[in-house]
């Protein structure tokens, strides 16, 4: 049975591949990122569900912050991935030497980035809560919370980019072990950080009870122990089927850095468009109060259970769709494009389906608040139906970055989320209370599958 890199080296020297082995090497390609996707969310679980013991007050002040952290974690991922889709197009035209090039060359950029975003964080952590509208039983926390999470971005930035290598050059195992690893660490930092020391069957259990500060800090140390064997890793092995790497230029050249700018800058921007209507949506909730956020923060936890396969396939299609590019060759990007997108609306159809059933488990271990439980299970099963068009959405952006086409993807997530989602949001949120808000994501997700659909079938890139 042929392995990853024996397909993806046939897909390189133009070898023809029959619609089986398309498949098996879409799924071989999917399945460890998937995994990768599923430790994330089992982390944010974690998280959620030892600070959710501290009580509704502690869950809101993270759930107030996570939508400014997801535009942080975006705009690192992003930027990365102008860097890693130059060489997944590299390898795919067999230019190895060039594909090192390039990843020596990404390493002080995306490291300055990471190092901007922190002093950035860092100097609004004071005020963004206020910013945000949280109550004042938050806001201190909250902003002790957004503090630390913004020292990690330089190790989020290069976990992203030493990721996204090993992935676009076939390892895709390297990258899912260590994203286990960083889950087995959140725990073990965890469980020392966010609680007091406690007796447990006769023994005492260290601890440093800092709460929220913990949870932050826990992660934070997590990512930066993975950080750094995922770019050892990449350094040393990235990219296939080349020696490891010795000396090199590490000062980014101007072609390199237009390109990851070309690749990299509209998806920066969708970065921004999708996470500043996220941060607006989370001012639209914070008036409906504590117990609103808290289930808000909660149910978008529980959903990532569902969408994050799609992302895992996604990775896949960035791959798969790059490489064929490189390649030169259309008509198995076209291929690859169908079956990844038809493999993630499988996936996330049967999820969206378990999420709907198992929804009061879900939620239920995270809180032991009954409002809030209530509250939550009732949008999430709300969400449900959306799952099949988000991940058209989801896979089909994959597609379309693997390709190197970018700014149309932007330009639909920017009028589907900002001329869609939050003007309905913001008039039904008065109304119909978190319900509302959640409906009208539930409709735009459905619109903004339609379109990436439509685009994906008329698109110049695969005609």
């Amino acid at each position: 049975m042929l392995g990853v890199d024996d397909r993806l080296a046939r897909l390189r020297n133009g070898v023809p591949l029959t619609l089986r082995q398309q498949l098996a090497l879409t799924v071989q390609l999917s399945l460890p990122s998937v995994i990768a996707q599923f430790s994330s969310i089992v982390m944010q679980y974690i998280d959620a569900s030892m600070v959710g013991s501290l009580g509704a007050e502690a869950s809101a002040s993270i759930g107030l912050m996570s939508t400014t952290a997801w535009l942080f974690s975006g705009l690192c991922s992003t930027f990365s991935a102008g860097f890693y889709v130059q060489v997944a197009h590299l390898l795919g035209a067999k230019d190895a030497a060039g594909a090192r090039d390039v990843f020596r060359q990404s390493l002080p950029t995306v490291a300055l980035l990471g190092l901007l975003l922190t002093a950035v964080g860092v100097s609004v952590s004071p005020f963004l809560p206020q910013w945000l509208g949280g109550g004042p039983d938050i806001t201190s926390s909250a902003s002790s919370y957004f503090l630390i999470y913004a020292c990690s971005m330089p190790a989020l930035a290069l976990h992203f980019l030493a990721g996204g290598m090993l992935r676009c050059s076939g390892n895709v195992y390297t990258p899912t072990l260590l994203s286990l690893l960083m889950c087995v660490l959140d725990i073990v930092f965890n469980a020392l950080l966010i609680f007091p020391a406690r007796p447990v069957a006769g023994w005492t259990l260290p601890g440093a009870g800092w709460g929220v500060e913990g949870a932050a800090l826990g992660t934070g140390l997590a990512l930066y122990v993975t950080a750094g064997l995922m770019l050892y890793r990449a350094s040393r092995c990235l990219p296939a089927p080349c020696p490891a790497p010795g000396r090199g230029m590490f000062r980014v050249t101007l072609p390199c850095f237009r390109k990851a700018l070309r690749i990299g800058f509209p998806m920066m921007c969708e970065r921004v468009v999708m996470c500043g209507a996220q941060i607006v949506y989370t001012v639209i909730v914070a008036p409906l109060g504590t117990i609103a956020i808290a289930a808000n923060s909660f149910a978008i936890i529980a959903e990532s259970v569902c969408y994050m396969p799609g992302y895992g396939v996604s990775d896949a299609a960035v791959t798969l769709v790059g490489q064929s590019y490189g390649a030169g060759r259309k008509e198995l990007m076209r291929r690859f494009a169908r079956l990844t997108v038809g493999l993630g609306m499988l996936v996330m159809t049967v999820m969206g389906i378990v999420m709907y059933v198992a929804a009061p488990v879900m939620i239920g271990i995270m809180t032991p608040d009954e409002q809030v439980r209530t509250m939550a299970v009732e949008v999430l099963r709300i969400e449900a139906f959306a799952e099949p068009m988000f991940a058209a959405a989801i896979v089909t952006y994959g597609v379309f970055v693997g390709a190197g086409s970018t700014v149309a993807p932007t330009v639909m997530n920017f009028c589907s989320i900002w001329l869609f989602r939050l003007p309905v949001a913001a008039c039904l949120a008065p109304l119909l209370g978190l319900r509302g808000a959640w409906i009208a994501m539930c409709s735009e997700l459905c619109l903004r599958g339609t379109l990436f659909l439509v685009r994906l079938r008329r698109g110049r890139e695969f005609s």
